[in-house]
């Protein structure tokens, strides 16, 4: 099975980096602009290259812990500093990626990189620590202050300027005076402002280790579905329980043990392109207008569309992606029906649905057995959903209901923990 094949770590890391910037479209790109720029100083400083690889993680990473359009723009202000050390998406992002072993080694440098160079010198950190969050942070300030609608050569001069005149107070030194050296370079600048694309940074290094197999991927997900789910207090949850439902019906469909792994990664996965949902849509208790349906509904377009660049993952993403198609072929975003849409699809969009009105919501409580099962099974009268699954939901629904339960209250205590960790 493909999914048996190793998922390249810097697919995964890059469509980490594709999902925050759904945030903010004006920002896109930003992250890889961030490596970008971060790799070219390092270069120009001779730093080797393990050095230059958690420079370009952390750079691609480094606004992971902004869910909100509202703090995205507030950091695309040059003078932006955070008011409190554990109170902005710097030590969220650190949060995020201390605990998953392939990532730790950059969460400081993410919870760092927004500190100027005069309180971050006094503390008691590594030095190579030190150096990498403040390349991110001029990397970061250097992206923020080139205006995309202007040509790039015309503003070198004036953003020297505003970085010299930051020298010793947000910067250190050391990494002005490269930038100030990288001044009349042409390529340099013109290379900031140009998509970068992965080759940019394969080239340079040469091959980036560390392929993941699916256990590491459950956890790696697992991880990715806090950025989904945290956004929102409607949210919290709902991957968690969406991934137990789908698990149990996996199995209840004789799913392999190694299809009822990638079923839960799927579940972790299936509500990524809500990254491109804003936060007043995905907070609305009463119902959504017509256009704001229509934004919601572009969600698992961009689930697909990002799950689709890494390599070895085309049948979690199908499972994932498609858990809004309905038999009949009027489903969205692609319209599919029956005979194109396979097993794992079609259980995930029994488990998104019967978690969906299952569940307690802030504004509507869950319904119950009754009701939940005359919706599906009125579904399955109008060809939208299948026969067979919706079968097995009522043969075991009270183990399915406590299983999906229990398990969206662990992820709601651990929403409580997180959140009671910032001020916001």
């Amino acid at each position: 099975m493909l999914t048996k094949k190793p998922i390249p770590f810097l697919d995964l890391v890059l469509s980490i980096s594709e999902a925050t910037d759904l945030i903010d479209t004006e920002l896109n790109d930003h992250n890889k602009r961030v490596a970008f720029i971060s790799l070219n100083i390092a270069d120009s400083l001779d730093f080797p290259n393990n050095f230059k690889y958690n420079l370009i993680i952390a750079g691609l990473l480094h606004d992971i812990g902004s869910f909100s359009l509202k703090e995205r723009h507030e950091i695309s202000d040059y003078n932006y500093q955070p008011e409190h050390p554990t109170d902005n998406h710097s030590y969220i992002g650190y949060t995020l990626l201390k605990d998953f072993d392939p990532l730790a080694e950059i969460a400081p440098i993410v919870e760092f990189h927004h500190h100027f160079w005069k309180d971050i010198e006094e503390l008691e950190l590594s030095e190579t620590l030190k150096f990498s969050a403040q390349i991110i942070n001029m990397a970061d300030r250097i992206d923020v202050l080139i205006d995309k609608k202007k040509d790039i050569l015309s503003q070198v001069d004036d953003i020297c300027h505003t970085i010299k005149k930051d020298s010793r107070v947000r910067y250190k030194p050391d990494i002005v005076e490269e930038i100030i050296n990288l001044k009349n370079k042409e390529y340099f600048w013109l290379d900031a402002v140009s998509q970068p694309v992965i080759t940019t940074f394969t080239d340079k290094l040469g091959y980036l280790p560390l392929d993941f197999n699916i256990d590491i991927i459950d956890k790696f997900a697992n991880m990715f579905s806090h950025i989904i789910d945290f956004r929102s207090p409607f949210t919290a949850t709902h991957s968690s329980g969406v991934t137990t439902t789908a698990k149990f019906l996996a199995r209840a469909m004789d799913f392999s043990d190694n299809e009822v792994s990638m079923m839960k990664i799927a579940g972790y996965l299936h509500d990524l392109g809500k990254l491109a949902v804003p936060s007043e849509i995905l907070d609305k208790a009463a119902g959504l207008n017509a256009n704001e349906f229509r934004i919601i509904r572009s969600h698992t377009y961009y689930t697909y569309r990002i799950l689709e660049n890494i390599t070895n993952l085309e049948i979690i993403n199908s499972w994932a992606a498609f858990h809004h198609e309905t038999l009949d072929g009027n489903g969205y975003p692609f319209h599919l029906n029956e005979s194109e849409l396979n097993l794992g699809a079609k259980i995930m969009a029994v488990a998104d649905i019967f978690t969906a009105i299952t569940e307690d919501r802030p504004y509507r409580k869950g319904m119950n057995k009754k009701d939940c099962l005359k919706v599906l099974n009125n579904m399955v009268k109008n060809n939208k959903i299948d026969s067979d699954i919706v079968g097995r939901v009522t043969e075991n629904f009270n183990e399915i209901s406590e299983a999906r339960e229990k398990s969206e209250s662990r992820a709601k205590e651990y929403y409580k923990e997180y959140r009671s960790i910032f001020k916001k």
